[in-house]
């Protein structure tokens, strides 16, 4: 697949739909010198809407209209863009979503479905959903236009200006990774950053392929994904992968909050935890990257 190509057009579709999020420099107390892109600014809190639009927008979408399975974040966007296109939407989410999560996709107008069982059954849920109603599935990270609509975000970053030799993105189901890899193409180093108790393309690389994986810990509800993207697998070739403690992320979502005055959730400060950390260590005079991807924290500041 030429994902550039698709990316190119994904942005063209959904122009008008997301914003277009800020890339700023900063020094960080212990880290030094970094870029950021705040794309936990993004419509719902989180760079899901990108991926959201991108598949609503290509359409068509049936009188059913859509259904998804997420951990929060996915479920939000999907439901934040069926409303702005017309649709009627079908969340399906764990109860690990946390309350600020499901609050955010009821307010959407979306109907939901809160589970009690694994992250794999709520997808499943999902899957049977769509064949009994006819609905549209809307893929949270394994689905071509996912990954394309969520490659937008590193197109904007580098017109943006990005300088840095190293990329870090936290990973859960693969779907910003493989977009930023998809529109990449090897131009500069990607660091997959994973929590210990979520590692899903950590897993299949090391198993030589998707394999099962039961997340949980404090990053679970946008990064819990049962299994890395086939996708993402697929051009995860050369990537290196880390994984960080539980104390490391909330210790950088802390950081993010006492230093830059940004308030992330967990999943979100995975990527800087790696930094924070030592888990990943730039070469002298290596420039770094982190990107910052949601805003949906539990319990939330407010509320």
């Amino acid at each position: 697949m030429d994902w550039r190509s698709e990316i190119e057009a994904a942005a063209g579709r959904i122009a008008g739909h997301v914003r277009v999020t800020p890339a700023l420099q900063v020094e960080i107390a212990g880290i030094g010198p970094i870029e950021l892109k705040l794309e936990h600014m993004q419509h719902t809190g989180s760079f899901k809407a990108r991926g959201a639009f991108n598949r609503l927008v290509k359409g068509p979408v049936p009188a059913a209209g859509v259904v998804a399975a997420s951990g929060g974040n996915h479920g939000a966007a999907v439901g934040f863009a069926a409303r702005k296109l017309g649709h009627p939407a079908r969340i399906f989410v764990p109860e690990i979503a946390g309350p600020t999560k499901i609050a955010l996709i009821r307010a959407q107008g979306a109907e939901l479905e809160i589970m009690s069982g694994p992250v794999s059954e709520v997808f499943a849920a999902a899957e049977d959903y769509a064949q009994r109603t006819g609905a549209l599935q809307v893929h949270p990270f394994d689905a071509p236009d996912t990954l394309a609509g969520q490659g937008t975000l590193m197109r904007e970053w580098e017109a943006q200006g990005l300088e840095a030799d190293t990329v870090l993105i936290a990973v859960g189901g693969g779907g910003l990774i493989g977009g930023a890899l998809g529109w990449l193409q090897g131009r500069r180093k990607v660091v997959a950053v994973e929590p210990e108790l979520a590692p899903t393309l950590h897993a299949a690389l090391k198993a030589g392929k998707p394999v099962p994986v039961a997340p949980s810990g404090v990053a679970a509800s946008s990064l819990g994904a049962p299994m890395i993207g086939q996708f993402c697998f697929g051009l995860a070739t050369g990537v290196t992968s880390v994984l960080v403690e539980e104390a490391a992320i909330l210790a950088a979502q802390r950081l993010l909050w006492d230093s830059l005055r940004q308030w992330v959730e967990p999943g979100a400060a995975t990527a800087l935890a790696a930094l924070l950390s030592g888990a990943y260590v730039p070469a002298q005079g290596e420039k770094v990257a982190v990107l910052l991807c949601g805003a949906n924290p539990a319990p939330a500041p407010y509320g």
